[in-house]
């Protein structure tokens, strides 16, 4: 039987992040779907230009950008008549319920990732999950999040784990790029702790304020030590951090690089020894599982969905965020034993054997099916 199918998001192509990134292999994957099962599918983007579109995704005739327009979004999407709509976010509640109001047929999922979904509700958006047929969950976590905080069944939020992007370069060996160890004055002698997250003042849970003193510490045991910080930051979040590396005398230590282009990615990855974002409040971490799928071990909190990502402790080491001692330990731990080349292949294949995009269609044909 014929469906159609429309991905609803608020912004896919234009931007770079967690849930962009996941909503992009979703869109793909779905496309992949319909294409093996005769059915239509549309991903339709309030913010992106239509020339936003990566077209390795799916083709511009699947795609349709609004460009903000949102009035032309909601009218569109209103007439649209799909068989099943996904809402990559809870913010496009209100498109789910008018497409309800008018197709009450119409099965209605949206997806949960983290933070966005474990706040206090707007009417609407409850309104929404009352409705829904299906809450996709990024982790156990956050389904556990949308039982206990707004009594959602068990029976419709289901856990779909993030898959690695089919499209991200992955590397064949592992060598430590040249032009990176140039860029930022290294040698292949420096143990490189790397971190890669979004930086802003009104976001102090992601951890890495607590790598910063644990490398005034490991700096001791670890003479040549390297603390490669990247991402996005706002200028009151700069002037922390570096107050931050001036306190504890790091300005030989710590490397702020910024935003990092995604062609340098996973040579980022290759730079570095072990990769740590002891964060509270991940959703999943697709970082996780990108450095995994690079070879390179992982340190994570361990209060939320970041458990998830490296299956409860087989591909990587869950810590007590708070516990600046277990911290400090873990990360000795891992640069006592140096990363080889064996060590980053096994570590890949494991990544990839469990969160690879084959798995994650499955997954997402038997929901459909169901």
């Amino acid at each position: 039987m014929s469906k159609k199918v429309i991905l609803f998001t608020l912004q896919t192509f234009s931007t770079t992040g967690g849930i962009q990134k996941m909503t992009r292999t979703l869109g793909h994957s779905l496309y992949q779907i319909g294409l093996a099962n005769n059915w239509h599918f549309e991903l339709w983007s309030a913010y992106d230009k239509p020339g936003d579109l990566m077209d390795q995704y799916l083709p511009a005739a699947n795609f349709k950008g609004f460009n903000i327009n949102k009035v032309r979004f909601a009218l569109k999407a209103i007439g649209s008549k799909p068989d099943v709509i996904l809402l990559s976010h809870i913010n496009l509640a209100i498109i789910g319920l008018l497409i309800k109001l008018i197709n009450p047929k119409c099965k209605i999922w949206v997806v949960a990732h983290g933070i966005e979904i474990w706040r206090p509700l707007t009417f609407i958006q409850k309104s929404l999950l009352r409705r829904c047929d299906k809450i996709i969950c990024v982790s156990n976590y956050t389904r556990q999040q949308m039982i206990s905080r707004h009594k959602i069944t068990e029976d419709t939020c289901v856990v779909l784990n993030n898959a690695v992007d089919p499209f991200m370069k992955l590397p064949l060996t592992f060598e430590k790029t040249q032009h990176l160890l140039d860029r930022y004055r290294l040698n292949h002698d420096h143990p490189v702790i790397f971190t890669l997250t979004r930086m802003a003042a009104t976001e102090k849970y992601k951890g890495y304020e607590q790598v910063i003193k644990a490398i005034s510490e490991l700096k001791k045991q670890f003479p040549g030590i390297k603390y490669i910080l990247s991402g996005k930051y706002d200028p009151l979040e700069d002037t922390r951090i570096n107050s931050l590396i001036t306190r504890y005398g790091l300005s030989e230590q710590v490397i702020l690089t910024g935003f990092i282009e995604e062609a340098e990615l996973t040579d980022h990855f290759l730079l570095a020894d072990l990769f740590v974002l002891p964060s509270k409040k991940e959703g999943f971490g697709i970082v996780f599982i990108e450095a995994l799928a690079c070879g390179l071990p992982v340190i994570c909190g361990n209060a939320d969905g970041s458990v998830d990502a490296i299956r409860n402790g087989e591909l990587g080491k869950a810590i007590d965020t708070d516990n600046l001692a277990e911290l400090h330990g873990c990360i000795a731990e891992y640069l006592a034993r140096p990363l080889t080349p064996t060590k980053r292949k096994q570590l890949q294949e494991q990544c990839l054997g469990y969160f690879n995009e084959a798995n994650y269609i499955n997954k997402l044909q038997e929901l459909l099916y169901a």
